[in-house]
């Protein structure tokens, strides 16, 4: 295509308005879902997404993304330059239409984009809206083109401020602090994880994050650049890093099956978890969809015909089940899709019925392939799919004892749960508490009509390392689900949850404020991610943030969650101030207790969520598996404990 045609096609004309965005900064979470640390980041992701949708386009493979003294992001790319000529309908410049029109944007012009990264269309033009200032300056047509916006309204029309030779797209905004209360500090990691999935994810660009907060000892910006010349391979590679493979190499296709362009990358370890990963342009879709109905499809068919036709499923007693095909196998599936129709609760579930062939075809004939020239391999994966049957089969017995002591089931709560006098889920809360010491002063601390108070004995299993029946008969793991009220498996799925009989809306996870006590909490997290990860998603999961230190002076005192806000209590009661090191929650007394970290008019909990599901993958199986180098280095960049007792 002559560029002189692809100039007429990605024009002003393209650029369709839809509606106007007069209530975006009246309801921003209807946009961006909220205006807290997710809704803050999804802003860049916005921005980035017009860049990546160039680069699908085939029209750009660098794209940068910096973080600014002031917070404030600029994202640039060698893309075409957003058109800056005259939009016939609007009687503005195209940019200005784009910047300034909720809706408005090349992606719904078929000629311009084949498909596109957003969801709904809202691009850049909300970022504009919730901006205190944004400054958009395109590199077009041997012209640099310029305007800037406070608050979603232009200062001044689009002008031309001097000559080029390159094509591009530079946006500098800065949220507005009106709109997030919360925070407007970026976090360099949370960039860097979602910068790197879609470098694997579209192979070939280069995205370079820059923090220009942060310098090292010579002065240089911490910086990274993400690139992948594989893609899904590599991103397997990457996932999967902290686990033993069992096969040679990764399994990995990419192709067009229906005029749906399919890539699929796979690989078993000797874990005993499924970790499936997929995207539809470039957007996670962590409820799945038809894409995922389709890789499973074409997995169970493939591998059950080629482990029937082995006879190594012979002397097999029951039947195989999908779940069985999918135990310690980590794939990511991404396909491309024109008009994307999503669904679910939160419009990440794909729902084009087309794909489920497409996807399920494509990964036949990559499976069918691989086993046929692998046949080491191929017996390899049957022999882990015949020991996955073997302990469902046992774990369905386990699993089966803890739904028969379930409140429902009749045998009753745990004896060691102090439950609450409220029945309305809703209103209930629950804390895990590390240790019977520290759960007795919990016990007479709490509001007994809403907070129940379970503890646990000691470290619970490390889930990521034991077989499925194992967690089922672990007593803590088991007084969990019972005081919770929630069920696992059904004939249809052996891992699915049921919430409906969730007896508390929030499930806090309280611990001690040491090195011990992160380590139970991440063993209690990794079980909830493993084997309840709806109670996440759904917003119940909570982690109690206890203070470290009380600062007293004569009548004066107060607590101090770190170490910087007990220097500043120092320095403010002065000499003479006495200071207590909390070591431990049962070293409170129950006031105490409840005044910092159980009532809810005071405390701080800490609500957690899964903004990266790949990622939050690899950093379980990294923390809680075999693997130590790469667990040291993470402790040592992220530490907060090292000189405690120092």
């Amino acid at each position: 295509m002559s560029e002189e045609t692809n100039k007429k096609q990605y024009s002003a004309d393209s650029i369709q308005a839809l509606e106007g965005m007069e209530h975006v900064r009246m309801r921003p979470s209807m946009y961006i879902g909220d205006v807290g640390v997710r809704g803050l980041h999804h802003l860049v992701y916005e921005v980035v997404d017009n860049s990546i949708d160039e680069a699908l386009a085939g029209h750009c493979d660098t794209i940068s993304v910096t973080i600014n003294e002031d917070n404030s992001i600029t994202v640039e790319d060698n893309g075409r330059g957003i058109p800056v000529d005259l939009h016939k309908k609007e009687g503005v410049s195209a940019l200005e239409v784009v910047m300034t029109k909720i809706g408005a944007g090349g992606k719904f012009d078929k000629d311009s984009y084949k498909v596109s990264g957003g969801l709904h269309g809202v691009g850049v033009s909300v970022v504009n809206a919730l901006s205190d200032h944004l400054k958009a300056t395109v590199y077009r047509d041997g012209k640099i083109w310029e305007q800037e916006y406070e608050r979603g309204k232009t200062i001044y029309p689009v002008k031309a401020v001097g000559d080029t030779d390159k094509n591009g797209t530079i946006v500098t905004f800065k949220p507005d602090a009106t709109i997030f209360q919360q925070t407007t500090e970026y976090s360099y990691d949370t960039l860097a994880s979602r910068m790197r999935e879609l470098a694997f994810l579209n192979k070939g660009i280069s995205i370079t994050l820059t923090d220009r907060r942060v310098t090292d000892e010579e002065g240089v910006f911490e910086n990274e650049t993400f690139h992948s010349e594989e893609g899904l391979r590599e991103f397997i590679k990457f996932l999967d890093g902290n686990r033993e493979p069992i096969i040679a190499e990764v399994i990995s296709m990419e192709g067009e099956k229906n005029d749906i362009p399919v890539e699929v990358a796979m690989v078993y370890n000797t874990s005993f978890n499924e970790n499936l990963h997929s995207y539809v342009n470039n957007i996670n879709t962590h409820e799945g969809g038809t894409h995922l109905a389709g890789f499973r499809r074409g997995l169970t068919t493939t591998l059950k015909k080629y482990a029937d036709a082995s006879g190594m499923l012979d002397k097999l007693k029951f039947e195989i089940s999908g779940d069985d095909f999918r135990e310690g196998l980590t794939a990511i599936v991404s396909v491309k899709v024109a008009e994307p129709q999503f669904e679910g609760q939160t419009k990440t579930k794909l729902g084009n019925r087309e794909v489920t062939a497409a996807v399920s075809q494509a990964v036949s004939e990559m499976l069918e392939n691989y086993l046929e020239e692998h046949p080491n391999d191929a017996k390899t994966i049957v022999q882990k799919v015949i020991l996955a049957a073997q302990a469902r089969h046992a774990a369905r017995k386990a699993r089966e004892m803890v739904q028969r002591k379930t409140p429902m089931g009749g045998s009753g709560l745990p004896g060691k749960l102090s439950d609450c006098s409220e029945q309305d889920p809703e209103k209930c809360e629950v804390f895990l508490v590390e240790g019977d010491s520290a759960g007795g002063t919990a016990k007479q601390g709490r509001d007994r009509n809403f907070q129940a108070i379970l503890p646990l004995r000691g470290k619970i299993l490390n889930v990521e390392k034991a077989m499925h029946h194992k967690v089922f008969e672990n007593e803590e793991i088991r007084n969990i689900f019972t005081a919770l009220g929630v069920t696992i498996g059904t004939e249809e799925d052996s891992k699915a949850l049921n919430l409906t009989k969730l007896r508390y809306h929030k499930v806090v996870i309280m611990c001690d404020a040491d090195v011990d006590g992160s380590h139970i909490a991440t063993l209690i997290l990794t079980f909830f991610f493993r084997y309840m990860k709806e109670l996440i998603e759904n917003g119940h999961v909570y982690i109690a943030t206890p203070p470290l230190y009380l600062v007293k002076k004569g009548n004066k005192k107060n607590y101090a969650w770190n170490d910087r806000e007990r220097d500043i209590l120092i320095e403010e009661y002065g000499a003479g101030s006495n200071v207590q090191r909390y070591k431990g929650l049962g070293e409170m007394n129950a006031e105490q207790l409840w005044d910092t970290t159980m009532n809810p008019e005071f405390r701080t909990l800490r609500q957690v969520t899964i903004d990266n599901g790949g990622e939050a993958d690899r950093i379980f199986s990294m923390l809680m598996g075999d693997e130590v180098p790469p667990r040291r280095e993470f402790i040592e960049k992220n530490a907060v404990y090292a000189n405690i007792d120092a």
